[in-house]
């Protein structure tokens, strides 16, 4: 199969322009998308014309790329200045739906199509949001992330942010599957063990994949390893990503792992593995594509050899290059025009969602 059929990595880059190492890495064929971080913006005056340059520059090389950033609202926004609209964290949502159900469905599609909005208009493509994830008051890591408890109050809420995202031209990220609440332990610098049963996770974290199956465009998986299922974590399972995920619940949208670099995605069958060890895994679990984020810092020797590793094993029949992951990829392109800023301030829609959003 031609290389070219399948871009899976999902990578990042050191600072607010791109060097020529950036450059090279974004024209290599198994490179699909870019993750942007508040490092990649000037957040002291003139962000979004630096942001807006930055991602017609990475459209520049390749107009299939995927921009995506971590921009959920609360504590998880990566651009919060210039003009952007601070957003709540989910659990205001939550919050709300306990006053008033119907406002709070209004007020989440207004945080879905802000959100979006605003992104696109800066040239971003995507945002990995919605969080999933219940809160079970346990998680430091997710906490307010969450809309709250009861799965199908998060569902309800999730679906109209959803919405809100679709309407200005964004597809969505339900993560963490199969939910990473209940543990206390946070996978960026360590492996959370969850030792509920299979059953109590799908009547529970799990059930929000099964009834979100027709809205859903992407799933980022756990690095939490889930015991009683699989000993390996959801991102690297077969059993949760091919035979449950898709299988089971039906979801047939793209599979982003969580990021490479994180604790959680390090130790694999108690082994350490390397970047294209994890990534490979990944992949030949039911992954679409792998991110590995915060690596292009210093010279960007991991992201380097994450490239070269996924060549060589690609030429060796280690990991398939699937027509139809790339599909899915490219799936989660906008296909509608976004609206200049300045028009977008004006935008009838966007007054009035900002008139609902808490």
């Amino acid at each position: 199969m031609n290389i070219n059929q399948h871009a899976p990595l999902i990578i990042d880059v050191a600072g607010t322009s791109l060097t020529k190492e950036d450059r090279r890495r974004l024209k290599n064929p198994l490179t699909g998308g870019i993750i942007l971080f508040a490092r990649n913006w000037h957040g002291d005056g003139g962000g979004r014309a630096q942001l807006t340059s930055l991602c017609a520059a990475i459209k520049g090389i390749r107009k299939d790329l995927l921009i995506c950033v971590d921009h959920e609202g609360g504590r998880v926004q990566r651009f919060k200045s210039d003009g952007f609209t601070h957003l709540p964290p989910m659990r205001a949502l939550g919050e709300l739906w306990a006053r008033d159900q119907l406002a709070a469905t209004n007020a989440a599609t207004a945080c879905g199509y802000v959100l979006a909005a605003e992104l696109r208009s800066c040239g971003v493509d995507f945002s990995f949001t919605p969080v999933l994830d219940l809160d079970f008051g346990e998680s430091s890591v997710i906490g307010d992330r969450a809309f709250g408890r009861d799965p199908r109050v998060v569902t309800l809420l999730a679906k109209s942010l959803m919405h809100g995202l679709l309407q200005a031209g964004m597809m969505n990220c339900g993560k963490h599957f199969p939910g990473h609440g209940f543990v206390k332990a946070d996978s960026h610098t360590e492996i959370p063990v969850d030792k509920r049963s299979l059953k109590a996770i799908l009547k529970d974290d799990a059930a929000l994949y099964d009834w979100l199956n027709t809205t859903l465009t992407s799933v980022m998986p756990a690095h939490v390893i889930y015991p009683k299922v699989d000993s390996r974590p959801a991102g690297f399972s077969e059993q949760w990503l091919t035979y449950i995920l898709r299988g089971q619940l039906g979801f047939g949208g793209a599979i982003f792992s969580d990021d490479l670099s994180m604790a959680g995605a390090r130790i694999i069958d108690g082994k350490e593995v390397s970047y294209t060890q994890a990534a490979i895994a990944a992949l030949n679990a039911g992954c679409d594509m792998t991110l590995l984020c915060n690596q292009s810092v210093d010279g960007g020797k991991a992201v380097d050899e994450l490239l070269d590793g996924m060549t060589e094993a690609l030429l060796k029949g280690r990991w398939e290059a699937l027509e139809s992951s790339e599909l899915r990829r490219l799936d989660l392109l906008p296909t509608s025009k976004a609206h200049a800023w300045d028009d977008l301030m004006l935008h009838p829609a966007y007054m009035h969602a900002m008139g609902l959003i808490p």
